[in-house]
C-alpha cells in the first residue's frame, strides 16, 4: 500500500515566483529564482511563536507541488505580481513511499 498520493492540480491557480536569498563570500545578498509557476495561496493570517518565544503574525501560506529546492532550507521571499512577502518557515510533507508530496511556505 506504499505509493504516491495524487496531487490535486486543480487547486493551483495563483502565479507565484519564489526567490532564494543567500549571503555570498563578500557579505552581499544574492537572490536566485528557484520557482516560477502556479501555486495554491491561502491568505488566512494567524499568529505563531518563533524560536525566541516572540509572537509572529503570518500573512498566509503557499503550497507548491513537489520539492522546489531539494536538500536545502528555503530562505528568501515570494512575489505575487507586485506583492512581496518574506518566507518565515518551510515544510515538505512526504508521501507514504518517502518522496516529497509538496513544499509549503509560511509567509510573514
Amino acid at each position: 500500500m506504499r505509493g504516491k498520493l495524487p496531487f490535486p492540480k486543480w487547486i493551483l491557480n495563483t502565479p507565484v515566483k519564489v526567490y532564494q536569498t543567500e549571503i555570498n563570500e563578500d557579505g552581499e545578498p544574492v537572490e536566485e529564482l528557484i520557482f516560477d509557476g502556479l501555486c495554491c495561496y491561502d491568505e488566512k493570517s494567524r499568529q505563531v511563536m518563533d524560536a525566541e518565544r516572540r509572537l509572529v503574525q503570518l500573512s498566509g501560506r503557499v503550497i507548491v507541488e513537489g520539492d522546489i529546492l531539494p536538500d536545502k532550507l528555503i530562505q528568501g521571499y515570494v512575489k505575487f505580481g507586485k506583492i512581496k512577502r518574506s518566507i518565515f518557515r518551510s515544510a515538505r510533507p512526504h508521501n507514504p513511499d518517502g518522496s516529497i508530496f509538496s513544499t509549503e511556505l509560511e509567509l510573514s
